[in-house]
């Protein structure tokens, strides 16, 4: 449709030294929400999502397993995307930095910045840390008695001739775009912090190259050096939409609306990226989203502290909907949350089975073994509210509010406070598997109730928990296609034309219960 909006957002592209944790699938679990509501509302979405490659750590952890550092990042990328896939993360493409595509482009990028007069030869000294493969200002080594405040190792003194990127010359531009455009940085503690940093500290020229490295992306203007990794992976975000070689594709998606990022590397993307898009001719992003970290029992993960936890793992003792529901609702996407075992299964028994699950079950189980899979009476009216003074028009504007504003845990809050536990508790009044036996009709408009409910929250939960809610819909005989629901939906009662009735797969009578107990 040529009218149609468009949406482009992006996640950050991680480096594929180490499989993903549970820390990095929950930026990747929430800007999928993103894009899935996107979707449900008419956008065409492009999502993109890869794995940073040309890097030295890359390289060192191929090196210490004996393989090819090409082979070692092929394989990586196929066990990053059997997590994104096992998650139902629904991305349109996967960059990989080392790819032939990616460099050309990126090549192409540098060069028009440096025709552009924004790329100098000089040389460049600072604070580095290997693991961060960055410099750190005198102020961050200062504050952190000489360590890298991430990896907690000795910063090392590091000088080297070098390509700087004049990133000083926008300082300007950027505090007057943070200030004219306040939803660029969100949430808003975080764009306070970056106006904060540049006034106080200001923005110096940033080395772009490397030397004496065979593998990374060569200079076009200098093959001597490689393209600094962070100068080329943030090119990812254009590179994977065209820029360079399909300028139709690439002038249809620019700028992204937004890109979710971790709230470490915010500096880079909040102050070099534009910069960076400035300096070639383009347009910034519109939004960029730095999301919170994810604990373990409290504790920041860590490869050295033996406490990272695999997605797989929870995945394969649940499902991909329970860990998406947990983390969304537990853990707030602008700010940082905690994982642990009893929690989850305490979320997952609770919200999914004893709610949500359990809700379709007693409703689908009344229908089908003592009305005959149909609700009589029902064909041409409206289901009644199920709790006074229900709105579910103020709810669904409440909901997408939330949802737009990446407050996933304040929405899923909002569906199971309004909609799932009034409705269960209208079970529990009105007990229509005991009217059943004596008063059949009013037994049938008991569970007709119910089943707004369960349609209105399994629109509105469609994007967090894309299978579950399908299964729900899919049991009754709900007029419209599930591929075709919008927000707007739930709005309003459906008023179906014939005689609601059961849909669902049964066994022995009953659906197939959609959260079993955890073993």
């Amino acid at each position: 449709m040529p009218d149609q909006p468009k949406w482009f957002q992006t996640t950050a592209i991680d480096y594929p030294n180490s499989r993903p944790h549970i820390g990095t699938a929950f930026e990747k679990v929430g800007a999928d929400v993103q894009a899935r509501y996107r979707r449900m509302e008419g956008y065409a979405v492009f999502f993109l999502m890869g794995n940073d490659e040309n890097t030295v750590k890359v390289s060192k952890r191929a090196a210490e397993l004996g393989q090819d550092t090409q082979a070692y990042c092929d394989g990586m990328a196929r066990q990053f995307r059997e997590v994104w896939d096992a998650l139902d993360i629904s991305y349109d493409t996967f960059i990989q930095t080392s790819s032939e595509r990616h460099k050309a482009c990126c090549r192409k990028f540098i060069q028009k910045v440096y025709d552009n007069g924004y790329i100098e030869k000089g040389s460049y000294e600072g604070w580095y840390c290997d693991g961060c493969e960055e410099f750190k200002s005198d102020k961050v080594h200062t504050e952190n008695a000489g360590n890298c405040p991430t990896h907690r190792r000795p910063l090392v003194r590091r000088a080297e001739p070098c390509y700087l990127f004049k990133l000083s010359a926008f300082q300007d531009r950027l505090l007057a775009h943070y200030k004219a455009n306040p939803d660029f940085i969100q949430p808003e503690s975080r764009r306070n912090e970056m106006i904060s940093l540049i006034e106080t500290e200001g923005l110096r020229d940033v080395n772009i190259s490397r030397t004496g490295e065979d593998w990374g992306i060569r200079v076009p203007f200098d093959p001597e050096f490689t393209i600094y990794v962070w100068f080329d992976a943030l090119l990812t975000y254009i590179t994977g939409i065209g820029y360079g070689d399909d300028e139709a594709t690439f002038r249809r998606y620019w700028p992204a609306d937004t890109h979710f990022i971790g709230k470490d590397i915010t500096r880079f993307h909040c102050a070099l990226w534009p910069a960076m898009l400035w300096a070639a001719g383009e347009e910034a992003p519109r939004k960029v989203f730095s999301h919170g970290f994810v604990n373990n029992n409290g504790q920041k993960m860590g490869k050295t502290l033996g406490n990272i936890v695999d997605p797989m793992e929870i995945i394969a003792r649940s499902n991909a909907d329970a860990y998406r529901y947990f983390f969304l609702r537990e853990c707030p996407y602008p700010s940082d949350g905690d994982y642990s075992g009893q929690r989850y299964e305490e979320v997952y028994t609770t919200d999914l089975g004893n709610t949500y699950g359990n809700l379709l079950s007693r409703v689908v189980t009344v229908a089908a073994k003592s009305l005959g899979g149909v609700l009589p009476g029902t064909a041409g009216r409206p289901p009644e509210p199920v709790a006074a003074g229900f709105d579910p028009a103020a709810l669904v504007d409440e909901v997408r509010g939330h949802v737009e504003n990446c407050r996933y845990n304040q929405a899923l809050a909002a569906v199971m406070q309004k909609v799932l536990y009034p409705a269960n508790k209208y079970v529990d009044e009105t007990k229509p598997f005991t009217v059943v036996k004596t008063d059949p009709a009013a037994a049938s408009r008991i569970l007709f109730n119910l089943t707004e409910p369960l349609r209105a929250a399994s629109i509105l939960l469609k994007p967090f928990i894309p299978r579950s809610a399908e299964t729900v819909y899919a049991a009754l005989s709900f007029a419209k296609p599930w591929a075709d629901v919008r927000y707007a939906d739930a709005a309003s009662p459906e008023v179906p034309a014939a005689d609601l009735r059961v849909t669902a797969e049964l066994v022995d009578g009953k659906p197939r219960p959609l959260f079993p107990r955890l073993g």
